[in-house]
């Protein structure tokens, strides 16, 4: 299967907005009420390839490379929480829209709730997905510390050796989920020198952090959530790195309004690794009801 088979038959397009002077890269397919898809440190848009096509036939999708990240400008600025939470306002604003759903991987969760907690009128529902701002334990941190230097070696001396080593930290199956596509894909952005000083960036400030305690509770800590007013779905899987699903489970309960779903058979990207089970629960929350 290649991004190419799952995006078969469907009309969609790439598009650039001026995202507050930042010439942003998505790809956007669908109709009705707007969500915005966000990837996690040192991804891009194609990360929801298997879910755009079904989430198209209910939404507006709009799956965005984040502020130097994929073909998204990276300029010359500090690669923190506050500035990615800036570029996705102003992605929204130049959209045309007041009021989105979002739904953030990883970093791109992340964004997302502190998006949500400083707009609350502006984000209608919210999911979460391998993403939670909670402080990490012993072993958490163990494997967060494995993303960094994987996403440094990645990043600072691309290879495809290294992308795929990277990738493989996303999968439960990497002989079966990473493909030789999708490693061309993202081995061919990291190549561009400004997006891999971007990344390293990123993964140096964000990664990095939460490995770092007075970090962790500035920027991914449990108790800001009782902040977020909006209907939230915490996504994860069973064989999640760096945060297990007990552990996540923990950190919801800070969420007024939350609900969660574990998927047996994948890592940190169920998007990916079961996307007819995540594109049927995901679709029936953003839309109200139960999968």
């Amino acid at each position: 299967m290649t991004i190419w088979t799952d995006l078969e038959g469907l009309a969609f397009k790439q598009a650039y907005y001026n995202a507050g002077g930042v010439r942003t890269r998505v790809m956007e397919a669908g109709s009705g009420e707007p969500l915005i898809f966000l990837h996690g440190a040192g991804g891009h848009a194609e990360a929801f390839a298997r879910n755009l096509g079904e989430h198209a036939k209910h939404f507006h999708v709009i799956c965005a490379d984040m502020l130097g990240h994929g073909h998204t400008d990276a300029p010359d600025v500090a690669y923190n929480i506050e500035t990615l939470v800036g570029h996705l306002g102003d992605l929204i604003d130049a959209l045309g829209y007041k009021t989105v759903s979002l739904s953030g991987v990883s970093l791109g969760g992340m964004v997302s709730a502190h998006f949500a907690m400083r707009y609350p009128e502006r984000v209608k529902r919210l999911a979460l997905v391998t993403s939670m701002l909670m402080l990490r334990d012993t072993g958490g941190k163990r494997e967060m510390d494995d993303a960094l230097q994987r996403s440094r070696k990645a990043t600072g001396a691309p290879t495809r050796e290294s992308v795929r080593s990277r990738l493989a930290w996303l999968m439960h199956d990497p002989d079966k989920s990473v493909t030789e596509e999708l490693v061309d894909v993202r081995y061919r952005i990291y190549c561009k020198p400004a997006h891999g000083k971007a990344m390293r960036a990123v993964a140096d400030e964000v990664v990095a952090g939460l490995l770092d305690d007075d970090w962790a509770r500035k920027w991914s800590n449990q108790e800001t959530l009782t902040a977020l007013r909006c209907p939230t779905l915490l996504v994860w899987s069973r064989h999640n790195p760096g945060l297990s699903a007990e552990r996540a489970a923990q950190g919801m309960k800070y969420i007024a309004d939350a609900r969660m779903v574990i998927f047996e058979n994948s890592a940190h990207w169920p998007q990916w690794e079961e996307p007819e089970r995540f594109n049927e629960e995901h679709i029936a929350f953003m839309r109200g009801n139960s999968a």
